[in-house]
């Protein structure tokens, strides 16, 4: 898992900067989890997406995003409440997913959302 910046997520993720309409910018599909130290639902949260970043190695990519660090990128997402994660599929729209997701949610919107099957 790795923490993003506003400068990588505009590399990886999506350059707002530049593009008014969304256009992914990573190899593989990605979650992002906006969320901040003091929040306790995202702290219920990380274990399961540092497992989810085992199961799937290579497959999706999982960021975190700390909304207090990054209050211009959680802004340009509009965050409101977290944790929020955000889907994000190699073609199509992202979608946005607010509060803590049990495991079985989390793989179904893997699924649905980023079209990957675990191995």
């Amino acid at each position: 898992m790795e923490h993003l910046t506003k400068e990588t997520f505009l590399n990886k993720v999506f350059n707002y900067e530049q593009n008014q309409e969304w256009k992914f910018e990573g190899k593989l599909p990605c979650i992002i989890d906006f969320y901040a130290d003091w929040c306790g639902p995202c702290k219920m949260v990380a274990p399961i997406l540092e497992e989810l970043s085992k199961e799937y190695d290579g497959k999706i990519n999982i960021y975190k995003v700390n909304t207090e660090e990054e209050q211009e990128l959680a802004g340009a997402f509009g965050i409101r409440s977290i944790p929020s994660m955000l889907f994000c599929p190699s073609d199509g729209q992202p979608q946005m997913a607010v509060g803590a997701l049990p495991k079985d949610s989390l793989i179904q919107a893997i699924k649905d959302v980023l079209k990957v099957e675990k191995a």
